[in-house]
């Protein structure tokens, strides 16, 4: 599917989504210790998904506000508790309910809700968001060093 270019910044955040999910289940899948994917977790949400989130939330958001929106900034919601869970409780239940939401909300965000801000937000819109993240966006870099998933 062809992105507009001004969010795709954002939209490549999401492949980065993708494999946090895919290296839980892999971790779980080989019987890590669980606190060694708990450290990914704290490491992947507070240098990645807090700042994603935020961005969405404070450039997409006034937008355009609407039923995506709402289901977007209460799955927001919903992955903080499921990190503060995982923080005071890392088990499997935790990790599992994690990187599925989180994989559940990137593929709501890819197929639904940014093809209906492309529909729906006019063409100096999208300009506007484009030029804030090109000031604000840093693009993504997975430089954890403990490949548990391997």
């Amino acid at each position: 599917m062809k992105r507009n270019e001004n969010i795709i910044p954002l939209s490549h955040d999401h492949h980065f989504g993708l494999l946090c999910c895919w290296k839980i289940r892999q971790g779980l899948k080989k019987e890590v210790e669980l606190s060694r994917i708990q450290k990914y977790v704290d490491y992947f949400w507070n240098q990645h998904l807090k700042e994603h989130f935020k961005e969405e939330e404070e450039i997409l958001f006034p937008n355009l506000k609407d039923e995506f929106s709402t289901r977007v900034a209460k799955e927001h919601q919903d992955l903080e508790v499921l990190f503060n869970d995982i923080s005071k409780n890392p088990n499997i239940q935790n990790f599992e309910a994690f990187a599925n939401l989180l994989d559940d909300h990137i593929r709501f965000e890819e197929r639904q809700w940014f093809p209906h801000l492309e529909e729906n937000l006019t063409k100096n819109q999208l300009l506007e968001i484009g030029k804030i993240l090109t000031e604000v966006h840093s693009d993504e870099q997975d430089t954890y060093e403990d490949e548990f998933w391997k």
